[in-house]
C-alpha cells in the first residue's frame, strides 16, 4: 500500500483492497449527482418494496404501504435532518442556508426513526388502521434502507471511528474528510504510521450495515412465528438499539447532548433496547394469561 494516497482513493490495507479515484459524485448532462443521495434514494425505493412484500405475507392491502410510505419518507428525511442539525448546531449557526444542503450528508437515522413512527401513529389514527400491523411490515423496509444507506456514508467518507490497525482498518485521505470529523485519535494514528496523508480508522458504517443485515435476516426467519402485531417493531428497536449503542461508542463523529459528553444516539439506543425487552415481556405475559383463559393467542395488539 502506498504512503501517499490520491484525493479520491479509499483503502482497506489488511484486506488488500485499494480503490483508486472513487469520487463522491458523477456528472450526467452537466448535472452533478452525489452517490450519497443516489444510494439513499435506492434504499428508500427498495425499502418500500420490501415493506410491500411483507404486507402481502400479512394479508394486508399493499396500497396502504404505498400510501403510508409517501408520508413516512417525506417526514423521515425532514426528521433525520432536524435531528442532525439540532445536535450539530455549531456547524450551521453561522450559515443557516447550509442546513438545506444535504449533498455532504448530515442525516441522522434516529431522527428518521422518530419521525417515521410518529407518522405511523398519526396516519393509522386518521385511517383507523392498526399501527402495529403496518409497523411490523414497515420496519423491514426501514432496516433494509439503513443497510444500503450506510454505503452512502462510505462514498461521503463519513461515519467512521478512531485509529485502528485491525483487520477491517480503512484509510481515507485527510483532504477527502470533513475537517471537523478528524480527531486527535486519528492524528495520533498518522504519527504512528509516519509521513502519510491519510487517516486509518474503524469503518463503523460497515459495522452497522453488517449488523443491520443480521437483524433483517433474523426478522425474516422469525416473521411467521411472531406472537402479536408490533413484535417485529420491538425486535427492530431493540436489535438496532443495542447494536447502535456499541458501534456509537467507536465512532468519533458522535452527536452529543449539549453541555455533556454523552452521545445522544448511544443513549437513545440503550433506552430503546431496554424498552423493547420490557414491553415485549409484558405483552408476552398478557398473551400467556389470555391463552390460558381462551385456549388461543392474540394477534390484535
Amino acid at each position: 500500500m502506498p504512503d501517499t494516497m490520491g484525493a479520491n482513493d479509499i483503502a482497506f490495507p489488511h484486506l488488500g483492497i485499494y480503490l483508486e479515484n472513487l469520487p463522491k459524485s458523477f456528472s450526467v448532462f452537466g448535472f452533478e449527482i452525489a452517490f450519497y443521495g443516489m444510494i439513499i434514494g435506492i434504499g428508500v425505493i427498495l425499502g418500500v418494496l420490501m415493506a410491500e412484500r411483507m404486507a402481502k405475507a400479512e394479508g394486508m392491502d399493499t396500497d396502504i404501504i404505498w400510501d403510508f410510505g409517501i408520508y413516512a419518507v417525506i417526514f423521515s428525511v425532514i426528521g433525520a435532518r432536524i435531528y442532525y442539525v439540532v445536535f450539530s448546531w455549531d456547524q450551521y449557526k453561522n450559515d443557516l442556508m447550509s442546513i438545506f444542503n444535504l449533498r455532504r450528508g448530515g442525516l441522522a437515522i434516529y431522527g428518521a426513526v422518530i419521525a417515521a413512527f410518529t407518522t405511523l401513529f398519526v396516519y393509522s389514527r386518521i385511517k383507523r388502521l392498526s399501527p402495529y400491523q403496518i409497523g411490523d411490515c414497515g420496519v423491514y423496509g426501514l432496516i433494509l434502507g439503513q443497510i444500503l444507506g450506510r454505503w452512502g456514508n462510505f462514498f461521503n467518507r463519513e461515519v467512521f471511528g478512531g485509529y485502528t490497525d485491525s483487520l477491517f482498518a480503512m484509510r481515507l485521505p485527510v483532504d477527502a474528510v470533513r475537517p471537523w470529523d478528524i480527531t486527535q485519535s486519528q492524528l495520533d494514528g498518522m504519527v504512528l504510521m509516519g509521513d502519510v496523508n491519510f487517516i486509518q480508522v474503524h469503518p463503523t458504517f460497515l459495522y452497522e450495515s453488517v449488523w443491520n443485515l443480521g437483524i433483517l435476516t433474523i426478522m425474516l426467519l422469525y416473521h411467521k412465528r411472531k406472537k402479536y402485531h408490533g413484535q417485529m417493531c420491538l425486535f427492530y428497536l431493540g436489535g438496532y438499539g443495542i447494536g447502535r449503542f456499541v458501534i456509537e461508542g467507536i465512532r468519533t463523529d458522535r452527536l452529543l447532548i449539549p453541555g455533556t459528553q454523552i452521545a445522544v444516539s448511544q443513549l437513545l439506543g440503550l433506552i430503546l433496547f431496554i424498552f423493547s425487552i420490557v414491553l415485549n415481556t409484558i405483552v408476552r405475559i398478557r398473551l400467556s394469561k389470555t391463552s390460558v383463559h381462551t385456549g388461543k393467542g392474540d394477534k390484535t395488539q
